[in-house]
């Protein structure tokens, strides 16, 4: 069985574990062995965490073998991305800097994944600081798309969506204040959610232990995984409210029951979408509409507002960091982040930027109360080549790809991405948004999407 273990769910191996059909060994040494087997042209997994996950699965067998009350993903493979603390290993955020960064508690999200059982086989890759949609720095190189080896596999959580599509790891932690658990999933063909703003607890041991303001309103942590009923389980094991996070709560995950009806998003403007884009967002409307759902082509309310006043917040906190970085950063990602905040700087107080953004969540609310899930391409282009972000014209190139992400930070609503099948060898995927806390509803039309779409995987 060892052979295709690392194929299965999470929620499959969880089940063979708990059912003594396979051992937690053998489920870490199946996904170890395929670290070994791709990693060397993927470079998605950047420290390996062998005989710590090995001596860990023991422990997990054993807690089987005693009867013990096991966690929803015991002795489950798990990967946490590089930006989150994980004790033992370094917090680099891809920054050479911060190489010996060593925290000294889990991140929240990390410790409820412990709890539930899952084991830590690696640390995955992102860009310095998460601050770009492609995955590369100069203290772990660069991260390669399990379809093609010349494409970006997104960012920032590349390394993450890349070792989950691989199959190095059945599900993982990543993090989103520009589509950072979005963008990648769709690179790769894999599942993920941006949950709404508060459902899920973020927490650092290393300075600065407080977010800046960009980040307090519109960054959180999340899952990824290959399907999205482990992207769920993910969500209900992270979510709740946390000493060490303010701004979390503890809400029911079941939201209250709203009309089936789904806005289409067909157009962007000045972002032609891909024909092939289109026709999977048209194709997950007619899974929703056989399922009972009302569908209608509508254009998404504000969206060049939206994507203005996210960068205009973004740049007020980023600008602050731009003179710290130079000499820190790579040259190029920091003359990117640069360009970016002399785009996007705000003149006027900050207040004129933060009531925007209130003004814009009472229009989104009231158009999602009348369109309770609304489907929309991740991407309106195809994932680019390597470097293409922050060579000349690099900020329109990575603004263009967002102009759909940034509503689910800006807003802080859900926003889920499922994978629909192929198009010219790369995946094509839908994001499904809902109205904040209203994650499950976002995910169950996520769900009738994928049971209607084929299962990929690279041919690797």
């Amino acid at each position: 069985m060892s052979d295709v273990l690392w194929q299965k769910s999470a929620t499959e191996l969880a089940e063979l574990i708990r059912t003594k059909q396979a051992s937690s060994r053998e489920v870490i040494d199946a996904h170890l062995d395929r670290i070994d087997a791709v990693n060397g042209d993927l470079n998605a997994v950047v420290v390996v965490l062998a005989d710590e996950a090995r001596a860990e699965a023991d422990k997990a067998d054993a807690a089987v073998t005693a009867g013990d009350d096991l966690g929803a993903l015991h002795g489950v493979p798990m990967t946490v991305k590089e930006n989150l603390d994980l004790v033992g290993t370094a917090t680099t955020s891809g920054m050479v800097a911060f190489a010996d960064a060593m925290p000294t508690s889990d991140a929240p999200v990390v410790e409820r994944m412990r709890l539930a059982g899952a084991i830590p086989v690696g640390r995955t890759n992102l860009p310095e600081m998460g601050l770009r949609i492609s995955t590369e720095n100069p203290l772990r190189g660069l991260t390669r798309n399990p379809w093609h080896p010349d494409f970006t596999a997104g960012g920032s959580s590349g390394g993450e969506a890349s070792a989950i599509a691989s199959g190095m790891s059945p599900i993982g932690i990543g993090n989103d204040i520009g589509g950072s658990l979005r963008n990648p999933a769709f690179c790769c063909g894999i599942a993920s959610i941006k949950p709404t703003h508060g459902r899920v607890p973020m927490g650092s041991s290393i300075e600065p232990l407080d977010p800046p303001l960009a980040g307090s309103i519109m960054a959180t942590d999340g899952p990824m995984a290959r399907t999205i009923a482990d992207v769920r389980l993910g969500l209900q094991l992270m979510s709740g409210q946390h000493v060490r996070d303010p701004r979390s709560v503890s809400v029911p995950f079941e939201s209250a029951a709203a009309p089936k009806k789904a806005a289409l998003i067909t157009s962007i403007y000045g972002a032609p979408i891909k024909p092939e884009f289109v026709e999977a967002v048209r194709e997950a409307g007619a899974a929703l509409a056989a399922q009972g759902y009302e569908v209608e082509e509508v254009e998404a309310p504000e969206l060049e507002q939206v994507n203005l006043t996210w960068a205009a917040l973004l740049s007020a906190s980023i600008g602050l960091l731009v003179p710290l970085l130079e000499g820190v950063m790579d040259p190029k990602s920091w003359s990117f982040l640069k360009s970016f905040t002399e785009d996007f700087a705000q003149e006027g107080p900050i207040d004129v930027i933060t009531g925007e953004v209130g003004r814009l969540g009472r229009v989104w609310s009231e158009f999602l109360a009348h369109y309770p899930i609304m489907v929309s391409p991740v991407w309106p282009d195809p994932a680019f080549p390597h470097g293409a972000d922050v060579a000349e014209g690099g900020t329109e190139l990575a603004l263009s790809r967002l102009r759909m992400i940034t509503p689910g930070n800006l807003l802080g609503i859900p926003a889920a991405v499922v994978t629909t099948g192929i198009a010219d060898g790369m995946p094509k995927a839908v994001q499904i948004m809902a109205d904040r806390f209203a994650d499950d509803r976002a995910l169950a039309a996520a769900e009738i999407i994928e049971a209607a779409s084929p299962v990929i995987w690279p041919d690797l």
